[in-house]
C-alpha cells in the first residue's frame, strides 16, 4: 500500500511546519509528500526547498483549494491518497492505523477518523450534528459535511469513477465530493481522534462565505440530474434538496431579493415535480 500525502497551501507558512512535521514523523512513512502551493507570496517556495528538500513541491497560480487538491491527485504516484490541510496535523500513528484498518476492509475505498477541533487555541467540544460515522452514510451526509479532508485516506482509482473536486465551487467542495463517494460506497471510520483540526483563521473559506446552503443545493442538483445516485438514496436526496431550497428561499424573501426569489421558486416547482 503506497500512500501519497497531498497538502494544499496558500500563504500558510506560519503553520505549514506543523503539518509537514506530522506527515514526515508518521510511524509508517508515506510513499511521498506532495505540497501544492496555490500561489503563495510568503516565501513558502524557498522555505520548503531549503528546509524540506525531500518534499515533492509544486507551485501553481492561485486557483483555489479544489484545483490544488486535484493537481496533487494527478501528481500522486501512490495507490492511496491522504489529504492534509496545511493548518492541520496528524497523530503520529494515523497512517499506520488507517493502513491496518484498510487492509482488513479491502472493499472500502475511503477511511476517515475522529478529530480534535481547536479554534483560536481552545479545544472545541464536538457538536452532536457533526458526529462521525462509518458504513453506508450517504443519508447522513446530505444535510451537512461530516467528513473532514484531513482525516481521509482514499483509494486513488476511485476518482476515475466519481470525478475530482469540483473547481466551480468556492466552498463546500468536500461536501460535494463525499456525497459522490458515499452514494456509491460505504466508508470506514476509525473512532480514535487521529487528526487535529485548527480553526479560527480570518481567511478560512468556511468563514468567508455565509451561503453554504446555496452550494449544497448545487451539489444535490448535480447528483440528481446526472442520475449518479443509487435509486434507494434518490428519495432522501430529493427531500433534502427541497428542504434546503425552502430554507434558502425563505432567507431571500426576508432580504427582499426579488430576482433570486423568482429563480428559487421556479427551482422548488421543478423539483417537486421531478421523478
Amino acid at each position: 500500500m503506497k500512500i501519497s500525502v497531498v497538502i494544499p497551501t496558500f500563504n500558510r507558512l506560519s503553520v505549514l511546519t506543523r503539518a509537514l512535521d506530522s506527515a514526515i514523523n508518521q510511524t509508517i512513512k508515506p510513499h511521498e509528500i506532495i505540497v501544492i502551493d496555490d500561489g503563495s507570496s510568503d516565501q513558502t517556495r524557498n522555505w520548503i526547498r531549503n528546509k524540506f528538500p525531500e518534499i515533492n513541491y509544486f507551485y501553481q497560480k492561485n486557483m483555489g483549494v479544489s484545483t490544488a487538491r486535484n493537481t496533487g491527485i494527478d501528481m500522486a504516484k501512490g495507490d492511496w491518497i491522504a489529504f492534509l490541510d496545511s493548518d492541520d496535523e496528524w497523530d503520529k500513528a494515523k497512517l499506520e492505523l488507517q493502513s491496518k484498518a484498510i487492509h482488513n476492509n479491502k472493499d472500502i475505498p475511503l477511511s476517515h477518523t475522529n478529530e480534535i477541533s481547536i479554534k483560536n487555541g481552545v479545544r472545541i467540544n464536538q457538536k452532536r450534528g457533526h458526529q462521525k460515522f462509518g458504513g453506508q452514510i450517504f443519508n447522513r451526509c446530505l444535510k451537512k459535511c461530516i467528513i473532514s479532508p484531513s482525516t481521509v485516506i482514499i483509494r486513488k482509482d476511485i476518482f476515475n469513477e466519481i470525478g475530482l473536486f469540483d473547481t466551480s465551487l468556492p466552498v463546500c467542495e468536500d461536501y460535494d465530493l463525499w456525497l459522490r463517494v458515499t452514494a456509491r460506497y460505504p466508508v470506514l471510520l476509525l473512532e480514535k481522534e487521529l487528526t487535529i483540526k485548527y480553526g479560527g483563521h480570518s481567511d478560512q473559506l468556511s468563514n468567508i462565505d455565509s451561503g453554504i446552503e446555496k452550494y449544497h443545493i448545487i451539489s444535490l442538483e448535480k447528483l440528481l440530474l446526472k442520475n449518479f445516485i443509487d435509486p434507494v438514496f434518490k428519495k432522501n436526496a430529493k427531500e433534502t434538496l427541497l428542504q434546503k431550497l425552502e430554507i434558502y428561499s425563505s432567507g431571500l424573501k426576508k432580504r427582499s431579493k426579488v430576482d433570486d426569489i423568482a429563480k428559487f421558486d421556479k427551482k422548488i416547482k421543478f423539483w417537486n415535480s421531478y421523478n
